[in-house]
């Protein structure tokens, strides 16, 4: 398919690439062969088959017959199979035009231009800082992470072996590109491009469950493994509180107050239902809704690719979940035609062998997609920029410093923004 200008793109037929996009149902479904299990108290493993130990934290995964674990632990709860359920899809790609920074795509991202992230880098670029993406993969032969992807220290938990992406799982490059696409005038620029990226792989293919337990896994090993933030675009929702979902948010806040503790900044996704998380009471959306979470809303800037912009990039995004307390912050994540509103996505990396299959054999690995999947990572290139302009700061210090400098737009509802739209120039 040949690329398309920012006009022309209302024109191109099909839908937008996935990934936890808007229009998605995700749902949970437990496991029978495995299992979350506490390590308090009474606990003989030695039957079991040890998947996780998670070090750090009262919990290990396991797997084996249920009878074999109620015998061997006082608490336990089958491991969630968290699906994402993607509409038809189709990635949109754009030509490449002259840009005023030194990367030739800056022009196509609205979202770094809203963020004015050129004056943020003229402070820090994250150098010093390691961010975590716990996602679908990142090839390490993309371009925009040469330099930044730490190959060594990526981890597969889905038992494949590898963190490479396999097929079309663009999701995880797309994320890691918002946050940390290097700076190298070869195509996007990330929110914080010198911050050294851990790929962190927990969903094995397209269309396939992430393991709750393998998530809270690359928790710890991230934590474990020094990173300063973590970027979760993930999420199930909804669970019901009570029963097994009480021993889930447990554990889940145990693992979180942990990397919370060891300087490790958790920014999830808020999830893309259109829910308000404030007044369902008897619900609950993990993992953003776990302690210490910086959960991200999304917003749009609309009419930016029909080159006819009637707000500057805060508005919410249609399908964002929302609520006062629920939310800690607001960015870009785009919007899609599927939500019924004009078409404004993200720009940002995808797997070369996504854009081969997409749009022809060796077009540019980049694509538009939406969802508060893309918001998170902005706010987490922003807590590394955060970081590493003041090295001494704890994960509680750096969620302050974004929070105090977010503003809730005039005219818009707080319930969309939480402390407000990210203000990486006055967090800085």
């Amino acid at each position: 398919m040949p690329h398309s200008t920012r006009r022309e793109f209302l024109t191109v037929s099909g839908t937008v690439l996935g990934g936890i996009a808007v229009g998605t149902t995700v749902t949970a479904a437990t496991r029978t062969d495995r299992f979350i299990v506490s390590t308090k108290g009474r606990a003989d493993l030695s039957g079991l088959d040890v998947v996780h130990e998670m070090q750090g934290v009262d919990y290990a995964v396991v797997e084996g017959a249920e009878k074999d674990v109620r015998r061997a632990v006082k608490d336990y709860a089958p491991d969630i199979e968290i699906e994402f359920d993607l509409p038809a899809a189709q990635p949109q790609a754009a030509e490449t035009q002259p840009s005023p920074t030194n990367e030739p795509l800056y022009p196509l991202q609205w979202d770094k231009q809203v963020l004015d992230v050129p004056s943020a880098h003229e402070v820090t670029q994250g150098e010093g800082t390691r961010i975590a993406v716990i996602d679908t993969g990142i090839p390490e032969s993309h371009p925009d992470f040469q330099e930044t992807l730490n190959a060594d220290l990526s981890r597969d938990f889905t038992g494949t072996g590898t963190h490479e992406p396999l097929g079309l799982q663009y999701h995880g490059t797309h994320v890691g590109g918002i946050a940390s696409a290097e700076d190298n005038e070869q195509g996007i620029v990330g929110v914080a491009p010198e911050s050294e990226v851990v790929d962190l792989r927990v969903f094995e293919k397209l269309n396939s469950g992430a393991s709750f337990a393998d998530i809270l896994a690359a928790i710890v090993y991230s934590v474990n493994i020094g990173c300063d933030v973590a970027n979760l675009s993930l999420g199930a929702y909804p669970i019901p509180r009570q029963g097994q979902g009480e021993f889930y948010g447990k554990v889940l806040n145990s693992t979180m107050t942990f990397a919370n503790k060891e300087g490790t900044l958790l920014v999830i996704a808020a999830g893309n239902d259109g829910a308000n998380l404030q007044q369902d009471k008897n619900l609950i959306s993990l993992p953003n809704e776990g302690a210490q979470a910086v959960s991200v809303a999304s917003t749009t800037s609309i009419g930016y690719l029909s080159g006819d912009v009637q707000n500057p990039g805060f508005a919410p995004a249609s399908y964002t979940n929302y609520g006062t307390n629920a939310v800690t912050v607001a960015a870009p994540g785009g919007d899609t035609p599927q939500a019924g509103g004009v078409p404004d996505l993200v720009y940002s990396a995808i797997p070369q062998t996504t854009a081969d299959f997409f749009f022809g054999e060796g077009e540019p690995p980049y694509a538009y997609l939406a969802g508060t999947s893309m918001a998170a990572p902005q706010v987490a290139g922003a807590a590394a920029l955060v970081k590493s302009a003041n090295p001494n700061y704890n994960a509680n210090q750096v969620e302050a410093a974004l929070k105090k400098a977010a503003e809730v737009p005039e005219g818009y509802d707080k319930a969309f923004y939480g402390s407000g739209f990210l203000n990486i120039v006055d967090a800085l």
